[in-house]
């Protein structure tokens, strides 16, 4: 990065891949603050994450006794860094075709 005076203008030169490597890092930095923000995931917001619909969550990993799910009254909360990761570990136990 630099300055320099040419007839009355200033000319600044700024490295492009510095900026863009500037900005991913920040904005990695926003996503991981939201996501370490939610403790719970409930019904919806797990709906949300998976993009799939509570039906296919049921037949799919909703009982499988390694995901953890915990009923309070009549609403399931799923601790978040926990359901997040059987997630990552799940789809890659799925065949892939």
């Amino acid at each position: 990065m630099g300055t320099s005076q040419e007839s009355g203008f200033i000319k600044i030169e700024v490295d492009g891949e510095k900026i863009k490597e500037l900005c991913r890092e920040r904005i990695q930095a926003l996503v991981n603050e939201v996501e370490n923000d939610l403790i719970f995931w409930d019904r919806k917001e797990l709906l949300r994450r998976t993009r799939m619909c509570w039906n296919t969550i049921q037949s799919q990993f909703f009982h499988d006794p390694r995901f953890p799910k915990y009923k309070v009254g009549s609403k399931w909360y799923f601790p978040a860094k926990e359901s997040k990761s059987f997630l990552e570990h799940w789809i890659k136990e799925q065949p892939r075709y």
